[in-house]
């Protein structure tokens, strides 16, 4: 596969630093039961990485010590890690805002039939990956058959309560398009959902977040085999928002790997570069628990664009 690594690097992206953090985002490793193409974090169900039960017990002690509002799990599907029950309920205990970024195809799976019910009893906000609400270009993506057992997974967690008004229980979808553009205007695109996944499937929702696709990973080694990578950032760079600038998550956040060290965002964890705060090549989250991040320099490089193009781009969707 080839790799958009070296050409990310080196950047004119303008410097920026941290606010007061609020989410901690823990990547809990790479398996995965899908091999989407636009996966910026290569996951998949050969891949063995996952983050183990030491490694937990620090991201738990964290969150105490820094009294962080918001866990942000993913992955991967974060819900085939071992540990992620004991991770979801002792951060519940704690008060903390336990958000699950699920592939609902796992609610299907073997293994994974108490699943709903668990998210359901902690209240777990469920931020699903939708790609599209078209059936064809589901299973162009992320495989045959993904649609139907997405349709399957959302109306488990619907007849849960999630997605219903007054039910405290949040269903949002996640798209990305499969094509080197800027993702169409969320709001217009959120009616489309809400419309089409009800009149075909009786499905509800909260919010949808609209993503634009990172030149990383696999979705970048798909830009190098086509030609496309310099017209693509060309379109980012020449789409860059200043006023996005103020909310990119990479001020209030930070990613951690399945092995606790930490990054300024998940995609800066998947290209090795990760969060500068001392003088070592990298720093594990153990070593973060009396350090204040805010003012740190934030790593930047090429990819940013990606977050500051045209209505912006963030775990929660655009930006303005």
């Amino acid at each position: 596969m080839q790799d958009t690594r070296p050409l990310l690097l080196q950047t004119d992206f303008p410097a920026i630093r941290r606010d007061a953090l609020q989410t901690l985002q823990v990547n809990l490793g790479y398996l995965c039961n899908l091999s989407c193409t636009h996966c910026h974090v290569n996951a998949g169900p050969t891949r063995i990485e996952l983050m183990d039960r030491e490694t937990i017990n620090v991201v738990l002690d964290y969150l105490s010590i820094k009294g962080i509002d918001t866990l942000d799990l993913t992955g991967g599907s974060p819900e085939m890690n071992p540990h992620f029950c004991y991770l979801v309920e002792a951060a519940s205990k704690m008060g903390v805002k336990v958000m699950d970024r699920c592939n609902p195809t796992i609610l299907e799976e073997n293994g994974y039939e108490y699943l709903a019910e668990f998210l359901a009893k902690h209240e777990v906000i469920v931020i699903a990956s939708m790609p599209c609400h078209s059936e064809q270009n589901v299973d162009q993506q992320r495989g045959n058959g993904v649609y139907r057992d997405s349709i399957a997974g959302l109306k488990k967690l619907n007849a849960l309560g999630y997605g219903k008004p007054d039910s405290g229980l949040l269903l949002n979808l996640v798209y990305n398009p499969d094509a080197p553009v800027l993702p169409p205007p969320q709001q217009e695109l959120k009616r489309d959902y809400k419309r089409i996944l009800w009149e075909e499937h009786g499905i509800a929702f909260n919010e949808l977040y609209v993503l634009a696709n990172m030149p990383i990973s696999r979705f970048g080694a798909r830009l190098l085999a086509k030609g496309d990578y310099i017209k693509y950032m060309n379109l980012l760079r020449g789409s860059f928002s200043q006023s996005n600038l103020e909310t990119v998550m990479c001020r209030s956040l930070i990613s951690v790997d399945y092995q606790g060290y930490v990054y300024d965002c998940d995609f800066n964890q998947m290209l090795s570069m990760p969060l500068v705060a001392s003088d070592k090549p990298r720093t594990h989250l153990s070593e973060l628990l009396k350090i204040d991040l805010a003012g740190v320099d934030i790593a930047t490089g090429e990819h940013c664009y990606g977050c500051t193009a045209g209505q912006g781009s963030s775990c929660s969707g655009a930006l303005s």
